[in-house]
């Protein structure tokens, strides 16, 4: 006698639930016929307007580069509930997408299991197919969003982290700017903060929001040389470098060159900004349009960009933060078509210069990087600096980034460990031997 078959909502809890990638079994919506040509309306998901505004300005040039006549149609909702929707559409054998935008924090879901190869069009040979596309794109963003060799999905962004800091107080106090360590920089803010009141770098302190928690440790973490995950998905956590960065933060909190906010968006750290609480930050590019343009736009003309200082034992003057990676979901009528829809706007060299200008969002192709127009372009709200050709210069500096299927296990129990280094209930040692532990023990790895 066969056993009973699964119902469908065990199937869905599975998949939902990340322990069941087998139960994707009709991931293009049925036996479909491609389409190859004419015209096509694709079924866009994305958690951001700005994505949607960019796709849609790009449909003439994909027109004319494709055999495809474009149209979209777009859903807008939060990143996990997109990655949410597409499983349970998965399961139930119909409704999925064209194409989706991945947040870079919600793709790991995609990695559990067989969930990515079974759900996404392999991209690899698409770009292979492109002569020097490959060799052009920046392995360190082709990372996030790969697995077993084949990629699931195009980044938006190479989002470097820099240093924003107040020109205008810098001179006034007579700051240096061109401070070269960490190390002189912790020394320099202590000063500033027994002289004026201000720090020099900032940690996120809200236990609800574990991303916002861990990414003030991750940018000085992965600039020193340390990460997360290795490209197996294997825990490397607990090492020197993150001992060091932990530490190091830790340090700066007691000194008062480091300041905890509650998060970098909302009302707390406007205040900050607005009273000259906080006149420094490490964060990456797009900060600038997604928090200080938000919550100073009276600032404008007063803050400039750096490169990060070096840790004195190791490391870049960079690191990289953020990041949506845009995927085709595979066997579909319009499968062909969203991947040349994404081949002729995401990664054209003129698709990746307008990116820029339109979003401010970095090109993921080295090539770009050369571009005399970009290369020109002067930032009104940071005096006039032309950013983009020191983001050029930090360029070799961008590590690569490696995802894990329990990186959300991870972040939970790191956010935590963090905050009792913070407060000194723990030393940084204790933090990150607990938060390899814990991770150990709830990941079964």
């Amino acid at each position: 006698m066969f056993p009973a078959s699964p119902t469908r909502r065990t199937l869905l809890r599975g998949a939902l639930g990340l322990g069941a990638a087998t139960a994707l079994t009709a991931c293009g919506g049925g036996s479909t016929t491609a389409r190859t040509s004419g015209d096509v309306t694709l079924s866009l998901w994305t958690h951001d307007p700005g994505y949607e505004d960019f796709f849609r300005k790009g449909i003439p040039e994909a027109d004319r580069l494709t055999d495809f006549r474009y149209h979209l149609d777009v859903t807008r909702a939060g990143p996990a509930d997109l990655v949410t929707k597409l499983l349970a559409q998965a399961v139930a054998g119909r409704g999925t997408p064209d194409a989706i935008g991945f947040e870079i924090g919600s793709f790991p879901r995609m990695l559990r299991g067989d969930i990515a190869p079974r759900l996404l069009h392999d991209l690899t040979p698409d770009i292979t197919a492109v002569p020097g596309l490959k060799d052009d794109l920046l392995p360190a963003r082709l990372a996030p969003y790969s697995k077993d060799g084949r990629l699931h999905a195009l980044d938006s962004d190479t989002p470097m982290v820099v240093y924003y800091y107040r020109d205008d107080l810098f001179s006034q106090w007579n700051l240096p700017t061109d401070t070269a360590t960490w190390e002189e920089y912790a020394e320099l803010g202590a000063r500033v903060h027994k002289d004026h009141g201000a720090s020099l770098c900032v940690v996120s302190t809200v236990g609800s929001d574990t991303g916002q928690v861990v990414q003030s440790f991750q940018m000085l973490l992965y600039q020193r040389g340390g990460a997360f995950f290795d490209a197996d998905g294997n825990l490397v956590l607990d090492s020197p470098e993150a001992e060091e960065t932990l530490r190091f933060l830790c340090e700066g909190l007691r000194t008062g060159f480091v300041i905890d906010i509650s998060d970098y968006y909302g009302a707390a750290m406007q205040t900050a900004l607005k009273t000259n609480k906080v006149v420094g930050l490490p964060m990456a590019i797009w900060y600038k349009n997604y928090g200080l343009i938000p919550n100073v736009p009276e600032q404008k003309g007063r803050w400039r960009v750096r490169g990060l200082p070096r840790f004195t034992k190791g490391g870049g003057v960079t690191a990289a933060l953020g990041g949506t990676g845009f995927g085709v979901v595979k066997d579909k009528a319009n499968t062909e078509a969203a991947v040349d829809f994404l081949l002729n706007t995401w990664l054209t060299h003129e698709g990746q210069v307008r990116r820029f200008t339109e979003t401010g969002y970095l090109p993921t192709r080295r090539s770009v990087y050369e571009d005399p127009q970009l290369n020109a372009t002067k930032d009104d709200f940071c005096g006039g600096q032309q950013l983009f050709r020191l983001y050029r210069s930090l360029l070799p500096d961008v590590p690569a980034f490696y995802q894990s299927p329990d990186q959300s296990i991870l972040f939970d129990v790191l956010a935590g460990n963090l905050l009792r280094a913070y407060r000194g209930d723990v030393t940084p040692r204790q933090a990150l031997k607990q938060t390899a532990a814990d991770y150990r023990d709830q990941a079964g790895r």
